[in-house]
């Protein structure tokens, strides 16, 4: 017998052997789409655990957003035998068409695959694989249903759960969440279809941490798809784990009084806390329930109408308003002229209507009588001195130094950039430099004379209402802040830690002390723009501002902190088309921190005046 032959026989099957099932793995793996389709069926045999979103609690331990408990009616199809489809139809109160559509909708809704190798299509929809036939149902709707359900072998109900919000306020804040896009099933593994996302606010913000862990129960299956026990009695299961309670800054009661106070308005209020840059207020006016748009079929019904409201109830106007400040920038132009040592505390200058109009008024001999009387000509010579001080004896040249350093602080203060915070749809306002008037008078030409308008706020300049909050709480510190933030907490690890960090501004502390005192005088002195903001209790600073609005009527502004030692609470109040600050912002800023120290509201004449006046 020949053996060296019958070796070579061998090796040659065996090599042939390999050959074949390597091709076959090739094409089970790459070519034919089936197999790949059949390991995704076996992975379905799992059942995955979503747990319900974080809790969400206010700086007092109020809890403001929560889960209630709702349905789907779920299906799947390979179990479906011999559906009466009128019959069905009936128990759910639908019609015969309705229900024939609502099954090719499904289908429709997973799409298609296309194999590249193949060149074949093949639909994403799977018998075997349970699906939601109607989502969102109340108890009261799944009771009427769930007791004939065994009638219908295939369907079953299912328990989820959606978001409530214990106020009809904060919906800016909190956003809302709605179902995932299949580009983000495709960047996040997390997600499937009908899973939620956060769509705005602190819901977007903090989506991984809200969303919590899912977990899997591994269900072993008999030949008919039924399930018949745990696999390996649970061992490779896991737990679903809800995500960390949330403490935010916010007074849920505040940002309801508020929210109160500006309805008929259209505008804003931002308070924060100046030790901590928590927020504790937000208020966009007009506003709306933020149980409006909680589950599809809220969504569905009240979302198009709000984007369409010509008031934008939708625009989260604290943040992404842009704004002249108005008469609130001349403390920003006191504290750097103050820095520069162009004018003292005790700098006079005479209220020369001839320079620029201003309402009647004694000359301020001082600052602090400057702020007080908010004196239009005072503040064109303050900031003259900062623009114009002297550095290159070229007019123009001195302009675009002064200018550029002028910037720089302002930046300092947290204006003209985005906030780097845990706050969706921030814009960054403007503060204007040289290159900024080069592009519209050219280099080198253009002087103070030209630009002297952002004196008092008006021009180019543009601020946020969040910022000009923080220029409150910034002035209560004496010259630094920290970022303004919703989140007090993350279960109890505290603020993140880029909110516990102090910014400090380009103005050394002690030249605060003139500015606050002008502050004072404002509310609470004889003369002083902003009285209706003043307290028996306790001593509030503050600064009006009426911001020109032509050709419509001017709007109505007011900043302030309280109580002058140990401020509590820095506060905007911003009004649109209201006329002077000191009207109608200084008393809603009066009633706000009111409300916040002393938990009540005193002057309820005071209170009706601004329940009753309606912008539009």
């Amino acid at each position: 017998m020949n053996f060296d032959n019958r070796k070579y026989v061998i090796i040659s099957f065996i090599i042939t052997v390999g050959i074949i099932y390597a091709f076959r793995l090739f094409y089970m793996q790459v070519v034919d789409d089936s197999w790949a389709l059949r390991a995704q069926q076996i992975s379905e045999k799992r059942k995955v655990i979503t747990p319900p979103r974080s809790a969400v609690y206010d700086r007092n331990g109020v809890k403001i957003v929560s889960n209630r408990t709702f349905y789907n009616l779920m299906m799947v199809e390979a179990n479906i035998k011999n559906l009466d489809t009128v019959a069905f139809a009936k128990l759910i109160g639908w019609d015969v068409p309705r229900v024939k559509a609502r099954f090719r909708e499904i289908v429709q809704g997973e799409g298609v695959y296309f194999n590249k190798h193949t060149g074949k299509t093949s639909s994403n929809y799977q018998k075997i694989r349970p699906y939601a036939f109607i989502e969102e149902m109340t108890l009261d709707e799944i009771a009427n249903i769930a007791s004939h359900l065994e009638e219908f072998k295939g369907f079953y109900e299912e328990v989820t759960s959606m978001r409530s919000y214990t106020y009809a306020s904060g919906a800016n804040i909190f956003g809302y969440i709605s179902e995932v896009y299949q580009e983000e099933i495709d960047k996040d593994s997390y997600y499937r279809r009908g899973d939620n996302i956060g769509r705005a606010g602190i819901e977007r913000f903090y989506e991984q941490e809200l969303r919590g862990r899912k977990g899997v129960r591994y269900i072993v299956t008999s030949a008919m798809n039924n399930d018949v026990e745990p696999y390996m009695n649970g061992k490779y299961d896991t737990i679903a784990k809800q995500g960390p309670d949330f403490k935010l800054g916010i007074d849920i009661e505040l940002q309801a009084y508020g929210e109160k106070l500006l309805k008929g308005k259209r505008g804003c209020v931002v308070a924060i806390e100046p030790s901590t840059g928590e927020i504790l207020a937000l208020v966009s006016a007009p506003s709306f329930d933020p149980n409006l748009l909680v589950g599809k079929r809220k969504i569905r019904k009240n979302y198009p109408a709000l984007a369409k409201d010509p008031d934008k109830p939708l625009y989260p106007r604290p943040l992404a308003a842009q704004y002249p400040p108005g008469s609130i920038f001349k403390l920003l132009q006191s504290l750097i002229a103050l820095q520069e040592g162009v004018i003292t505390p005790e700098y006079g200058f005479p209220c020369n209507k001839s320079m620029v109009g201003c309402h009647n008024h004694p000359n301020a001999g001082n600052l602090p009588d400057g702020i007080k009387f908010s004196c239009n000509p005072y503040f064109y010579s303050v900031t003259k001195k900062v623009i114009q001080e002297g550095r290159s004896k070229n007019n123009f040249v001195d302009a675009e130094m002064g200018l550029n350093k002028w910037a720089d602080y302002m930046h300092s203060f947290g204006l003209g950039k985005k906030f780097d915070t845990d706050i969706t749809g921030l814009t960054s306002g403007l503060i204007p430099d040289a290159k900024y008037y080069d592009k519209w008078y050219g280099h080198h030409r253009w002087a103070f004379s030209t630009i002297r308008s952002i004196s008092i706020g008006q021009g180019e300049v543009q601020l946020t209402p969040i910022q000009m909050a923080n220029v409150g709480a910034m002035i209560a510190n004496r010259g630094w802040f920290y970022t303004p933030h919703f989140v007090k907490s993350i279960g109890r690890k505290g603020p993140l830690p880029e909110y516990k960090k102090k910014h400090y501004t380009m103005v050394d502390a002690h030249h605060f002390d003139a500015v606050k005192e002008g502050m004072r005088r404002v509310v609470n002195e004889d003369g002083g723009t902003g009285r209706q903001a003043r307290s028996k209790d306790y001593i509030t600073c503050g600064k009006t501002g009426t911001v020109e609005n032509k050709p419509k009527k001017d709007h109505s502004v007011f900043l302030a902190f309280a109580p002058m030692k140990n401020p509590k609470i820095s506060i905007v109040v911003f009004i649109e088309n209201a006329g002077f600050g000191g009207t109608w912002a200084a008393p809603i800023a009066g009633l706000m921190i009111e409300k916040y120290i002393k938990g009540t509201v005193s002057d309820t004449v005071k209170e009706k005046r601004i329940l009753d006046f309606n912008v539009y």
